[in-house]
């Protein structure tokens, strides 16, 4: 298990530096789940926890200087300790993806402060780079730029790794002596996800009239799924 959690810290941390290079959108959690579900042979359930961790920080847009919680590596910690933990435990049933998704949630938030003091530490990076284009110094530059993203990769790999290392054992050995309340309180935090998701994208929408179309299709997906009886 532990070769595939370093596979998964680099992969991960490759992917997640697309926040800062390149962004290309790769980073997304809609995005980066799955790839890292797909890589753990199960990209159905890197598709749920990438959904839901998406459309709960999709009010957070990185505009101007403020810095959004990192919801990278929490897309990377959430599928990968829900899969290999389910691998363990038999399944990856909802109750574990909810699981998961609420037990990384704060290191996205935590995350997001290291993030703020690497861009601040970047600072004198950035001041050298200066000085190197007044001397017309290109190899500097690009020695600086390298420096800069070595410096994000390398956070964002052992930050991975460290967080794998620790929680996908704790998981599978707490998870199976969770109660029986817990278990049921935990099936309906998979399901108010979406809601709550659902929720904050709506408040992200400016059009006048649109929360109560959207409202009224929520209504009548939901009526016809149970009138249908898919659930």
């Amino acid at each position: 298990m532990f070769t595939k959690i370093i596979l998964l810290s680099f992969c991960g941390g490759l992917l997640c530096l697309d926040r800062i290079f390149i962004q290309a959108m790769i980073s997304r959690p809609i995005i980066i789940a799955p790839i890292i579900g797909l890589i753990l042979n199960n990209p159905y359930a890197g598709l749920i926890i990438g959904a839901m961790i998406e459309m709960f920080w999709i009010d957070r847009i990185p505009i101007g200087i403020y810095i959004p919680p990192n919801d990278s590596l929490v897309a990377v910690l959430a599928t990968s300790v829900a899969i290999l933990a389910g691998q363990k435990l038999g399944s990856v049933s909802p109750e574990l993806i909810a699981f998961s998704i609420l037990l990384f949630i704060p290191f996205g938030i935590l995350a997001k402060q290291i993030d703020i003091m690497i861009i601040k530490s970047n600072d004198i990076l950035s001041d050298q780079a200066l000085e190197d284009a007044k001397k017309s110094n290109i190899r500097g530059i690009e020695q600086k730029t390298y420096l800069g993203l070595i410096k994000v990769l390398s956070f964002y790999i052992i930050y991975l790794l460290v967080l794998q290392a620790i929680f996908i054992p704790a998981v599978i050995w707490i998870y199976p002596k969770l109660a029986s309340t817990i278990i049921k309180m935990l099936t309906m935090i998979y399901y108010f996800l979406p809601l709550l998701g659902i929720a904050v994208a709506l408040n992200t929408i400016k059009l006048r009239g649109a929360i109560p179309v959207f409202c009224a299709i929520f209504l009548i997906i939901a009526v016809s799924l149970e009138f249908f009886h898919v659930f």
